[in-house]
């Protein structure tokens, strides 16, 4: 593809991206859990079940917080987007691989359900859905990745992926290990700076997953 029709393509996208922001109701009209108080709001240090050991991932997508464990009792909690409701799972896996400035292709399902999509966009387009990093969950084509649609943080609008804002996935990068244990669970936790968390299941948020997805 050359650079011209690629550039032409990703005004099209983007131009349909901006017609839909401009659509939906603003921020302060939408139930954004992760940028929300009663959330957790953005990214902080709190307490955590003493279960878990340092440089485990817990993605809570009752919660749609991603928690990085850092001591015993203690994590970073990072507001993330998680799968549309056609996309859920849950399940344990593990860090498979660590990328910089990732391209970005659409899986087949995706360019059936949009045929509009580009084929490919590159690692460092400001347009790529993957953001500035990513990290790969086992053998899946699940990732934890940054994103060009920060406005969607707090949302579930992935198709299967955990996205964060791009200043968060920047920090998660580098403290996290391949090999990392990652648990994603539909179960929420009570975290704050007083007393150490508890987690508790929401049964209501228990549908329309894959349990124990990646067992």
């Amino acid at each position: 593809m050359s650079a011209l029709k690629f550039m032409s393509r990703s005004i099209v996208v983007l131009s349909a991206i901006l017609a839909t922001a401009a659509a939906a109701p603003s921020a302060s009209a939408q139930t954004l859990w992760g940028g929300d108080n009663e959330w957790g709001g953005g990214r902080q240090t709190v307490t955590f079940n003493e279960q878990y050991t340092p440089g485990q991932i817990i993605v809570s997508f009752g919660d749609r917080r991603l928690y990085l464990i850092t001591k015993r009792g203690q994590a970073i909690s990072y507001p993330i987007a998680i799968p549309r409701e056609d996309a859920r799972w849950q399940g344990t896996t593990s860090v498979s691989m660590k990328r910089e400035n990732p391209d970005w292709r659409p899986t087949p399902s995706m360019l059936a359900k949009n045929p509009r999509l580009p084929s490919w966009v590159p690692g460092g387009h400001p347009m790529n859905p993957l953001g500035v990093r990513a990290l790969y969950l086992g053998s899946s084509t699940y990732r934890i990745h940054g994103t060009d649609a920060p406005w969607t943080i707090g949302t579930a609008a992935s198709a299967g992926c955990i996205r964060m804002y791009n200043e968060d996935v920047l920090d998660l990068y580098p403290r996290t290990k391949i090999g990392a244990k990652v648990t994603v669970t539909w179960d929420r936790f009570k975290t704050n700076k007083e007393y150490n968390s508890a987690s508790y299941s929401d049964q209501q948020g228990r549908t329309g997953y894959y349990d124990g997805f990646f067992r």
